[in-house]
């Protein structure tokens, strides 16, 4: 379960990153989205990578606490 919550936790670090750098990016009249810029090839698996991140959120916000005692 540890392995597990260090994946989490990675993804929600680099989803974080990647949103401030999208806000960046757009008030220096650019597209920062690294997702975006990396995978953008690739639609399907640039919203699946946005999903992980986005379930990897949720699933810290229910058992962080769990995991971290």
């Amino acid at each position: 379960m540890k392995a597990l919550h260090g994946i989490v936790f990675i993804l929600v670090i680099v989803g974080g990153l990647n949103w401030g750098l999208i806000a960046i990016g757009y008030w220096m009249g650019s597209n920062w989205n690294v997702v975006n810029l990396l995978l953008g090839a690739w639609p399907v698996i640039e919203n699946v990578v946005y999903l992980l991140v986005g379930l990897s959120a949720l699933s810290l916000v229910f058992n962080h606490k769990n995991c971290c005692i």
